[in-house]
């Protein structure tokens, strides 16, 4: 028997999809299979949006939901249910295996290794090339590129100026059949800032012309739609993405008819050449007293052709498709023919195309009903408006004392500025920082519920970090500030200032924030390995991390420190440097976190004084813990200690000495000074690492945590060492360390130390500001 793939977003090579069986996407949002369109027994394979039983959980499609997205074999449907998708096992593309002839080819690529495909959350299938530990090495193709009728977010309608490739959609042939129909929607390349939809070639309706990098769509402002347009050398594409406060999902769809939902009301249709409105159509059951004209069956027209044809066509009173079972031929009739009613039963639909003064009683009696009911209507609008306008008050509330916190360089522009702006409804400060709703951040994360909680802060500070998902399948994690700490807006103001301006691949990104309701919330990139801890600290864990791991985290650390001592806009001093503080994303390259309690330095500044000190015990160097002196130094020292603890994978506050208990500098200082240093490796590396590198890099870490600060090197220097095996490497000096006297470790805690009473006992936060 053949491997069948079931309740998995990943198809591999060898294993078959078959007819009943589906992929499901992470969080279940969207689903691929085998289908059959209403009223048709032949079968199709596409991905559709699953809607979630639990009524808890968003409506996003409506009563279109269940129609399909995507559509593979559109044009060569399967006659029984014995298709199933598989990777063909030669040349690794998708193919689907029929009892009706030839396999029907999906995706024609070529792959040097072996091959997988997996629905993501976005609903994009993607085939990728595997490298031989199983991981994927590149994206070979993906069906965003090959749309159907449906352009969901993420998708683009353009050209790629490269390859030629064009992005476009096409409507199904009719509610039967997803082949492809009359209708194109895409942007021409010869005019790209606008957005026209063909029916066979012709210009059948056209967008306004949008300017330079923005579209503007008035009917679908209000629901939550974000476009875009980007022009390049090497592309042009539209595209277009969800607001985070909507509750439903949107998608862009053109029907058999050419209509693409609310954005039909934002453009001009092609009128015929006569001067007849034929501004309604009605169906009726019965015959024509007269033969109509009938197209060939070699023009594949449909019903939308068809009236395309009468609407054409001045003397057209009424036209129909030939074979209703699938909406297709078309027959039109001429003024001088009549409808007659019958009760037989293979009688037809016809469709009616009159004037507009045709209607013109019936419109008045519609208005006289209209104006009666437009009353209440009203009163219902006006109630609707006020209740509105009163909550857009207190969230501009909301927004001016958030910018009044976050300093004057901020603006309220974006509040009443012009249309492009107010159809954002998340506005946007000058330096980039996103404001959320609160409701936004509340539903990503179940209303905080403990299921999605990552941890929790361990100064007095309260602190709690959250996972969540926002209605655009974007992983997020919240920083959640104690309401009743003075601190906690200190940590807020400060870390929403610096890592708004900071950018490096290195260091976590901050996505926004929200101030309203009292709460003071931090929303970041999610990063699913957690923190460097959690892996060398742990017994069985830390095997997950082979020398190249660690040495590329190490190096990653660097690069990090480096842009902000010395290539950011502000020279930046974090003074929290820690194992806890070093996130991992997916492919476990390290980023920095937690600026709450780091400092700004005018660039030609090289240290301060503080009558204050924050930071953990056994990462503060030595001369801020006696004499509050803080400078790039103090990170250098707590990076020597981070690549001790990330070498030996012991804790720099635990006890490694039989005959006197000193902490890991101390342990590390002794084994250098005996010539034992290999001796600190972790015993799970002894496979996988360089001893000559594994040396280099005690060396460095040494070096790092010099007593003197004029004796350690600088984040440049360090990072010429580890890159540089000729380089050679000063001797180090004895650094400052520890005698411990306790036995039982505990995790240290973020602590500040007075210097008035050269205390270390006082666990508070002391205040600051980013300068």
């Amino acid at each position: 028997m053949r491997p069948s793939c079931s309740q998995t977003d990943k198809l591999l090579r060898g294993q078959h999809l078959k007819d009943g069986d589906e992929l499901v996407s992470a969080f279940g949002y969207f689903r691929m299979g085998f289908f059959s369109p209403d009223g048709s027994e032949n079968r199709y394979l596409g991905v559709w949006y699953y809607r979630p039983t639990d009524p808890s959980v968003f409506d996003y499609y409506n009563s279109e939901r269940n129609k399909p997205v995507w559509v593979a074999n559109r044009n060569n449907p399967i006659l029984d249910k014995s298709g199933s998708l598989t990777i063909d096992s030669t040349d690794g593309n998708l193919k689907i295996l029929h009892n009706g002839g030839n396999p029907i080819v999906i995706t024609s690529v070529k792959a040097d290794g072996n091959t997988s495909a997996s629905l993501l959350k976005t609903g994009n299938l993607v085939l990728y090339e595997m490298n031989s530990d199983g991981s994927e090495r590149r994206e070979l193709w993906q069906s965003f590129d090959y749309p159907t009728d449906t352009l969901l977010p993420g998708m683009k309608l353009g050209i790629n100026l490269q390859t030629g490739h064009q992005w476009f959609l096409q409507s199904w042939i009719s509610d039967f059949s997803p082949a492809q129909g009359s209708y194109t929607l895409g942007i021409d390349p010869n005019v790209p800032n606008q957005l026209i939809i063909w029916w066979r070639g012709d210009v059948y309706w056209t967008s306004e012309i949008w300017p330079k990098g923005w579209f503007h769509s008035y009917s679908l402002v209000s629901d939550g739609y974000n476009f875009g347009y980007t022009s390049s050398e090497h592309e042009k594409y539209f595209n277009y993405s969800a607001n985070e406060t909507i509750t439903s999902f949107p998608v862009l769809r053109l029907t058999a008819n050419g209509l693409s939902g609310a954005l039909y009301a934002d453009g001009i249709v092609k009128s015929p050449s006569c001067s007849k409105d034929f501004s309604y159509i009605e169906y009726k059951y019965g015959f024509m007293n007269g033969d109509g004209f009938k197209f060939k069956e070699s023009d594949n027209m449909t019903l939308s052709d068809c009236k395309v044809k009468c609407f054409q066509n001045c003397s057209c009173v009424a036209y129909a498709s030939i074979n209703e079972s699938n909406d297709t031929g078309c027959e039109i009739w001429s003024s001088g023919t009549k409808f007659t009613v019958t009760s037989i039963t293979d009688r037809r639909i016809i469709f009616m195309a009159r004037e507009a003064k045709v209607e013109k009683k019936r419109m008045s009696l519609a208005i006289a009903v209209g104006a009666a009911l437009l009353i209440p209507l009203l009163c219902y609008l006006c109630y609707l408006i006020l209740r509105k306008l009163k909550a857009k008050v207190e969230n501009i509330v909301n927004r001016q004392k958030l910018l009044r916190e976050l300093g004057d360089n901020a603006s309220l522009s974006t509040i009443f500025g012009n249309r492009k702006t107010q159809a954002n409804k998340d506005q946007t400060l000058k330096r980039d920082l996103k404001i959320f709703y609160f409701q936004t951040i509340a539903a990503a994360t179940d209303n905080f519920s403990p299921g999605n909680r990552l941890g929790q802060g361990k100064s007095l500070v309260l602190i709690y970090l959250y996972s969540g998902i926002t209605t655009t399948y974007q992983e997020i994690a919240i920083k959640r500030l104690s309401k009743s700490s003075g601190q906690g807006i200190v940590e807020f103001k400060n870390e929403a200032k610096l890592i708004a301006k900071l950018q490096h691949t290195n260091l976590v990104r901050l996505l926004g924030c929200s101030l309203q309701k009292g709460e003071r919330l931090l929303v970041y990139e999610y990063l699913p390995n957690k923190s460097l801890d959690f892996f060398i600290f742990d017994s069985s864990k830390k095997e997950l991390l082979d020398w190249k791991k660690r040495f590329n985290i190490i190096e990653g650390i660097v690069q990090g420190l480096l842009y902000l001592h010395k290539y950011s806009r502000l020279r930046v001093i974090h003074r929290d440097l820690k194992a806890s503080n070093i996130l991992l994303d997916d492919q476990m390259n390290p980023k920095i976190s937690d600026f709450g309690m780091a400092r700004t330095f005018g660039m030609n500044e090289l240290e301060a004084n503080t009558n204050r000190i924050v930071g953990t015990h056994g990462y503060m160097s030595p001369e801020y813990v006696m004499n509050g002196i803080v400078s790039m130094k103090s990170d250098v020292y707590s990076f020597g200690v981070l690549v001790l603890e990330i070498i030996s994978s012991k804790k720099n506050n635990g006890c490694y000495d039989t005959e006197r208990p000193l902490n890991l500098v101390g342990y590390a200082w002794q084994l250098w000074n005996e010539g034992k240093a290999l001796e600190l490796i972790d015993t799970t590396l002894h496979e996988s690492c360089s001893p000559d590198e594994v040396t280099r890099c005690i060396h460095v870490g040494l070096l790092c945590v010099q007593d003197k600060a004029t004796d350690r090197p600088t984040m440049s220097d360090v990072a010429s060492m580890l890159t540089n095996d000729t380089m050679a490497l000063p001797t180090p000096r004895q650094p400052a360390f520890f005698i411990n006297i306790a036995s039982d470790y505990e995790e240290p805690e973020v602590t500040e130390i007075k210097l008035e009473v050269c205390s270390v006992n006082d666990v508070t936060i002391s205040r600051m500001e980013a300068r």
